[in-house]
């Protein structure tokens, strides 16, 4: 007789042996024990727990030469067709190899038929998401109406991905992980039956490793056993499933909790020295400050970790070198990090200065501290404080008392009185202010105007700032006019009083060649630019000199 692995031999026959799907069993017997059946079904999940085997057990529930029954004999002709997927009616289908619109064409002209053998026609169509969309078309009217005694069982991993009319026309049923502890429960009975010597910890590593597969875990046993033989040590079992060991994530864990940064390149070199892929050994990181502070939260772990009492010790031992809170942090901080390993160009780097700084977190002072710090600095030295601490503190207190008492004289000269400035200093004020505005009017200011001041009599409200301009420069006045907002803004500021300004025009003797030189150059626009965008001033005008052309 052929080899048959253990996903095939222990696969279950009936629906009591179905394992971690008590609500779909439930619901499935009731629906035959009360004659509800409907004319299709979607059993959805993720792989090896168990669709398609509760496809096959319906199959013979409805077809059992006992029934229709929700516990099919498995002795019967028609029971031991379907087990040997030698039935006519009890139809298996690969989604994935006949996903065209042909080969549902096909199953429609089947399916007009009465079933030859059986009392029920069953389609089970495995991977139904993989049907084109013109293939599913070609299903709604056929899933609405089948013919007699005929249903659909539909299974898929990707039930997103199936068409909202199928799914309208069906009754959906998802199927769970399965749980760790029932999935190690399942393989202690297999080791049972075939005499294979396999510890606790060994079951726990295939079952963990399994992540909630059934069928993956029998494969995983499977492989064991051709590796080990009948006696499988735990060694080998890490070996063959290529777990990370405990000791490696206990060295990690120490190193961060002990705050030695410099054992972080040493170590992550020795993972990749021993081929295990980063991102997998710091999901298994992450698993283990999750138990580490499991250890610390609770009293009696051993029912939410399924490790050895040793290993819980062990466990126990290290969450002692740091506080539930500060496991909290570096699991949190682990956990925001995952995404960004996952996707790094340099995976070998991103790990190494992620450990780096969890090394470091223990330095970080709590905000509650800092707090209390400044509360004590405000309210003097703490009584409860020791002598050294209570010699900082009150450095602190005459440190914060110097800054107090300059800030207090800084207020005081910002807060005093503006003395009036000298007659011969306004212009230089007034001018150096602008300078920082509008360069092009402070040129004009420097070059072409008098000043004169009038403080303010009683009748009037505010000081008059005087600009005079000798004759023939009424462009300047002009431009100055327009700016009188400006100009008025900047003498109040300078004179700290409020000033209006008067622009005036007298007549100054002397040479207008230079002055109208100086007045032609102020209004090209390139110089104007020129000077706001430099802060530049006028110093002397020079004319160009022409340049005889050569012969």
């Amino acid at each position: 007789m052929t080899y048959l692995i253990y996903a095939r031999k222990y696969r279950p026959k009936t629906f009591d042996e179905m394992i971690g799907q008590k609500a779909v069993v439930q619901t499935l017997k009731n629906a035959i024990k009360n004659n509800r059946v409907a004319q299709a079904y979607i059993f959805s999940g993720m792989r090896g727990v168990g669709k398609t085997t509760a496809a096959r057990i319906f199959a013979k529930a409805l077809n059992c030469q006992h029934g229709p029954t929700p516990t099919p004999c498995n002795k019967c002709e028609f029971c031991k067709s379907v087990d040997e997927d030698r039935s006519v009616d009890v139809l298996e289908i690969d989604g994935a190899s006949n996903r065209g619109i042909e080969e549902v064409r096909s199953l429609r002209e089947g399916v007009k038929y009465k079933p030859i053998h059986s009392r029920n026609k069953v389609i089970i169509i495995d991977e139904v998401h993989m049907l084109t969309r013109e293939a599913f078309n070609a299903l709604l009217k056929t899933l609405e109406e089948p013919p007699a005694h005929t249903v659909f069982i539909f299974a898929t991993t990707e039930f997103h991905k199936v068409p909202a009319t199928i799914i309208s026309r069906c009754q959906h049923f998802e199927f769970k992980k399965i749980s760790q502890r029932d999935i190690v429960n399942h393989l202690l009975d297999i080791t049972q039956k075939e005499k294979i010597e396999i510890s606790p910890v060994g079951l726990n590593l295939i079952a963990e490793a399994a992540d909630g597969s059934l069928r993956d875990a029998q494969s995983l046993l499977d492989q064991a056993v051709a590796f080990s033989g009948e006696v499988i040590n735990d060694g080998d079992l890490k070996e063959i499933l290529g777990t990370i060991s405990r000791e490696i994530l206990f060295e990690f864990s120490s190193m961060i909790m002990e705050e030695k940064a410099d054992s972080v390149f040493p170590l992550v070199d020795k993972l990749i020295e021993r081929g295990f892929d980063l991102r997998y050994f710091y999901k298994e990181l992450i698993q283990h400050f999750r138990n580490l502070l499991l250890v610390k939260s609770i009293e009696g772990p051993q029912e939410l970790i399924p490790l050895s009492e040793e290993e819980i010790d062990n466990l126990k031992k290290e969450a002692q070198k740091a506080s539930g809170e500060e496991i909290l942090r570096y699991l949190s901080v682990l956990q925001q990090g995952e995404p960004g390993l996952k996707y790094s160009s340099h995976p070998r780097i991103y790990l190494e200065v992620l450990l780096v700084k969890l090394c470091h977190f223990k330095k970080l002072t709590p905000i509650a501290d800092i707090i209390k710090e400044l509360e004590n600095l405000k309210g003097g030295i703490s009584s409860e404080a020791p002598q050294d601490a209570g010699i900082e503190v009150e450095s602190r207190v005459e440190e914060k008392k110097e800054i107090k008492s300059d800030l207090d004289i800084q207020n005081k000269e910002k807060n005093a009185p503006k003395e009036r400035p000298k007659k011969k200093e306004i212009i230089d004020e007034v001018i150096k202010a602008l300078q920082e505005e509008k360069s092009s009017l402070a040129a004009i200011l420097a070059q072409h105007s008098s000043f004169k001041l009038r403080a303010k009599t009683e009748k009037e409200t505010a000081s008059i700032l005087e600009i005079c301009f000798s004759g023939g420069k009424k462009y300047y006045l002009d431009t100055l006019n327009k700016e009188r907002k400006l100009l008025e803004k900047i003498a109040s500021d300078v004179l700290g009083e409020k000033v209006k300004l008067k622009l005036s025009e007298e007549i100054v003797e002397g040479s207008h060649r230079r002055e109208k030189e100086v007045e032609a150059a102020l209004k090209d626009p390139n110089v104007q630019y020129f000077m706001d965008l430099f802060k530049a001033q006028v110093l002397s005008v020079e004319p160009i000199k022409k340049v005889k052309d050569r012969e």
